[in-house]
């Protein structure tokens, strides 16, 4: 029994880690917009089943699949849980004169928790904390020269991870807190460089930039009846405001062809940090208590106050982020949990709707993220009291951006269509239980 398990869990990490080597630098195949800050950010917003509901689910306990979107929500797991999650992503980016289509697949999550007693659960686990990942080109003419034309190139990979620890803990009848410490890490690579068309010389300018620090999340969650048959939930999350320390290489380098012919270091192990700003979220939901709820969850982050290195929106891009908000509406449904003769009542159905304001405002006009989401859990027909497997699926379309003319990019702003698809698998397991018979 106990190689059985441990087998279980190896050979699911083994997939998640595969199925993602760089787990620092989640690819996204070209994401113009995570050139921005720390690039693009990996919001709060659960796991598999939470991306099912359009990232929803701050107020929605489950014994099945951990929910760590909400520290205070773990002290609901109801058996050992572990989780893996595997994200895949297609999309097209263009503006008013190009269009590029891109796919990558990478980890999405690891996740373990344990109920320890009747008061006390924790959990653990990996996961992006955001990804750089760009490619873009443009050209100009070149000042006095009529035929002379330039090419500029700018690279960006690479990424942050987050390793976190969460415990939960019942206070009072229907009321949990939680707390969550993560440590972040990663580094990013950027590159940019400018040529003469007609000629094979480049000169970069490349830049290493290496984070890591401590951050740290708290949550409540509070539960009871409207009547016999519906429940209510209220929860609230706030991760604080973080500080992440670095350390910063930039040099100059020269190109002829594809040789480097030189390098003249410019920053060598410059010191500072990264402030990222704190995130408010809250959410409600109501349930029956047997095979339904929906949801409403809601947040907020102040990205008017990122810095990095001292400077407003980066180092590199200068550019000043603006204050985001976030709303998301979700819903799952499993027809008869506890039915025999019919398996897909026994599977979870979930939809969802949520928006977003994006941090980055050219010519001051607000750029959104608008998205449907929608996901399955197959329980596998091997589950018994003891233990659980279940096939969890997420799908999500959104659009982000948009293709107006402004001053920053007169042909016209970068437009994203996306579709995002995880693939989860939760193995639940009742451990630690003292055999009554040999």
């Amino acid at each position: 029994m106990w190689k059985n398990r441990i087998a279980g869990l190896v050979g699911l990490t083994l997939v998640g880690l595969v199925a993602a080597p760089r787990s620092q630098g989640q690819g996204l195949g070209n994401s113009p917009y995570s050139r921005l800050g720390l690039g693009d950010a990996n919001p709060n917003l659960g796991g598999t089943r939470q991306l099912g509901m359009g990232g929803v689910g701050l107020a929605a306990p489950n014994g099945v699949q951990v929910n760590d979107l909400n520290p205070a929500l773990i002290y609901y797991t109801g058996r050992t849980t572990y989780e893996v999650g595997i994200n895949g992503q297609f999309h097209t980016v263009r503006n008013r004169t190009q269009s590029q289509r891109d796919g990558s697949a990478t980890l999405g999550y690891l996740a373990f928790a344990v109920p320890i007693s009747k008061w006390w659960a924790a959990s653990a686990g990996l996961r992006p904390y955001s990804a750089v990942d760009y490619n873009s080109t443009s050209t100009g003419g070149v000042a006095g020269d009529p035929n002379g034309q330039t090419k500029e190139q700018n690279t960006g990979t690479g990424g942050l991870a987050e390793a976190h620890m969460s415990h939960a803990f019942r206070v009072a009848k229907g009321l949990t807190v939680g707390g969550t410490a993560s440590y972040v890490f990663g580094s990013i690579d950027l590159a940019s460089g400018v040529s003469l068309t007609s000629a094979a010389t480049t000169i970069n300018t490349i830049e290493h930039v290496h984070y890591s620090d401590f951050t740290y999340r708290a949550g409540v969650h509070y539960r009871n009846k409207l009547n016999s048959n519906l429940n209510y939930n209220v929860a609230g999350v706030y991760t604080f405001q973080s500080h992440l320390n670095g350390f910063r290489n930039t040099s100059i380098e020269r190109l002829d062809g594809s040789v480097v012919t030189s390098t003249i270091p410019q920053v060598v192990n410059q010191q500072g940090e990264a402030v990222v700003p704190g995130l408010a979220q809250a959410g409600v939901s109501f349930d029956n208590n047997k095979n339904w709820s929906i949801n409403l969850d809601a947040a907020h982050q102040q990205w008017s106050e990122f810095r990095s290195f001292g400077v407003k929106g980066g180092v590199t891009t200068g550019v000043t982020l603006s204050d985001t908000w976030r709303a998301g509406i979700g819903g799952e449904i499993a027809p008869d949990p506890s039915s025999v003769d019919n398996y897909f009542k026994r599977v979870s159905y979930r939809a969802g709707l949520s928006v977003a304001q994006m941090p980055y405002r050219p010519d001051g006009r607000v750029m959104y993220d608008r998205a449907v989401s929608w996901g399955f859990s197959f329980p596998l027909p091997s589950a018994t009291v003891l233990d659980a497997t279940t096939i969890n699926l997420a799908f999500t379309y959104g659009q982000r951006g948009n293709t107006a003319k402004s001053i920053e990019n007169p042909s016209g702003n970068i437009k994203e269509d996306y579709v995002r698809a995880q693939l989860g698998v939760s193995l639940n397991n009742r451990w630690f239980l003292k055999r009554r018979i040999e």
